[in-house]
């Protein structure tokens, strides 16, 4: 079946591209694609949580205060119930 489907022109360069270094048509980049979409499980297109997205930046920064869990002074008590002090 033929059709016609418009893309950005970026995306267009791109995809034709690929398919030259791939050493194939655009025609068949594109069905490919179509079949990676339709093939894969919907559960695997979930967006990811904040702590998926944060994992690679945890620790990048230096603020130059040490971490406070490593304190014993910002320790005392945690976890206790402030009406049995």
């Amino acid at each position: 079946m033929k059709t016609t489907v418009e893309v950005p022109d970026d995306l267009y360069r791109r995809a034709k591209a690929e398919a030259a270094l791939r050493g194939r048509k655009l025609k068949d980049l594109i069905e490919e694609g179509l079949r990676l979409a339709l093939e894969s499980p919907r559960k695997a297109r979930r967006q990811p949580s904040l702590a998926e997205l944060m994992k690679r930046g945890r620790g990048v920064v230096d603020s130059g205060i040490s971490d406070l869990g490593s304190n014993p002074d910002h320790l005392d008590g945690f976890g206790r119930d402030a009406r049995h002090r």
